[in-house]
C-alpha cells in the first residue's frame, strides 16, 4: 500500500462486507459516504469509539486544490487510526464511528464556527463582520485547515460559500448527529455511556531520564468524563507498560466538549497514540507494533466499559436530566 493519496484511498473496507452503515456525503465524490457507523444491536459494551481524523477519500477536485501537492494532506491525517479503532471495535464489541471524508476537506474536531474568514472570498465572509480568530485558527487549524508549519498554505484558491455550506451539511453535522444518537442509544441501555475519541500524534519529545508519552488521555481538564474513568485508564497503561499524559499537550477538542456531558450520563475521553507505537519509520505505513497497539487498546475498552457500566447501575433507575439540574 502506498503513501500516495488518490481518489480511490478510502476505506473499501467498510463497503460491501455487512460492517457498517455511510452517513452524510462528500461533496466532490457522488454516493461517497462521509463516514461510517458500526452499531452492535443490542450493545454488548456501553462504548462508542470515533476516529475523526482517520477519513482517507480523497476527491479529485480537492486533490487539485492543494498547492504543495497531496503529500501535504497526510501531515492533517491520523494515518490509519481507522484501522486501528476497526480493529478495537472488532476485538471488544464496541460500537464505531470513523470518518471516510478527510481533514483536509473539513476538521471534525473543530466547531462549526471556528472559521479562518481569510480564507474565504469576500462575499462569502459574515455580513455583519468576522468574529476574532480562535487559537487554532491563527495556527491554521480552524474548521477547513489552511495552513501547515513547513508547507505554509495549502490552498490554491479562496473557498465560496457553497464549499462550506456543503461541507457542513453533508460531513459535520450528520457525523456528530450520527455521534449524539449513537451516545444516547448507549445510555438508555446501560444506564451511562462512553465516547473513546480516538487520534495519532507524532513522537513527543523525551527528557533526560524521563520516557516520552505514548498516549495522552484527555478529559478537558476534568470537564467530559467522570474521574473514575480516568483512573482506570492511567491504570491501565500503567499494566501494559505504556507511558502516558494527562491533558498535556492535547486536552481534548469540540468532539469532547459537544458530546461530553458526565452529570447527564455520557462520558468522554480523547487517547492521542504516538505514530511512532504503530506505523513505519516514516509514520506513512502500518508497522508490526500495529497488532499490540489494538491489542492494548482493546484491553482498555475493555476496563472502561466495565466502569462506565458501574456508573451507569450506580445511577440506578434516576432520571439524568433531573440529575443533571
Amino acid at each position: 500500500m502506498s503513501g500516495a493519496l488518490g481518489e480511490n484511498d478510502s476505506q473499501a473496507g467498510w463497503q460491501g462486507v455487512g460492517q457498517g452503515t455511510g452517513g452524510g456525503r462528500i461533496p466532490g465524490a457522488p454516493g461517497v459516504p462521509a463516514f461510517f457507523l458500526a452499531e452492535v444491536n443490542p450493545s454488548a459494551i456501553p462504548v462508542l469509539i470515533a476516529a475523526p481524523h482517520g477519513g482517507r477519500h480523497y476527491p479529485r477536485a480537492l486533490l487539485a486544490d492543494f498547492r504543495h501537492g497531496p503529500t501535504a494532506a497526510l501531515k492533517l491525517e491520523d494515518r490509519y487510526v481507522d484501522l486501528m479503532a476497526r480493529g478495537i471495535a472488532e476485538a471488544t464489541g464496541a460500537s464505531l464511528i470513523v470518518a471516510n471524508a478527510p481533514r483536509a476537506m473539513i476538521d471534525l474536531n473543530r466547531a462549526p464556527d471556528d472559521i479562518d474568514w481569510e480564507m474565504f472570498q469576500r462575499e462569502a465572509r459574515p455580513s455583519e463582520g468576522v468574529p476574532t480568530a480562535s487559537r487554532r485558527v491563527r495556527g491554521g487549524l480552524g474548521l477547513i485547515p489552511r495552513r501547515l508549519p513547513v508547507q505554509g498554505d495549502l490552498w490554491r484558491r479562496r473557498l465560496g460559500a457553497a464549499d462550506l455550506a456543503e461541507r457542513l451539511a453533508g460531513v459535520h453535522e450528520p457525523y456528530h448527529a450520527a455521534i449524539a444518537k449513537a451516545l444516547s442509544t448507549l445510555r438508555e441501555r446501560w444506564g451511562a455511556a462512553l465516547l473513546i475519541d480516538l487520534h495519532s500524534m507524532p513522537p513527543l519529545p523525551s527528557r533526560p531520564g524521563v520516557a516520552s508519552a505514548q498516549v495522552v488521555i484527555g478529559d478537558r481538564f476534568g470537564a467530559s468524563s467522570h474521574g473514575s474513568v480516568v483512573a482506570s485508564a492511567f491504570a491501565h497503561f500503567a499494566q501494559v507498560g505504556r507511558e502516558a499524559a494527562h491533558n498535556r499537550p492535547y486536552a481534548g477538542g469540540y468532539v469532547l466538549e459537544r458530546h461530553g456531558d458526565p452529570r447527564g450520563g455520557i462520558h468522554a475521553l480523547q487517547i492521542e497514540v504516538d505514530r511512532s507505537r504503530y506505523l513505519d519509520s516514516a509514520l506513512v505505513e502500518p508497522s508490526e507494533q500495529m497488532g499490540g497497539m489494538i491489542e492494548d487498546l482493546a484491553g482498555l475498552v475493555r476496563r472502561l466499559g466495565s466502569v462506565v457500566a458501574e456508573l451507569g447501575r450506580d445511577a440506578g433507575a434516576q432520571d439524568w436530566s433531573l440529575a443533571a439540574e
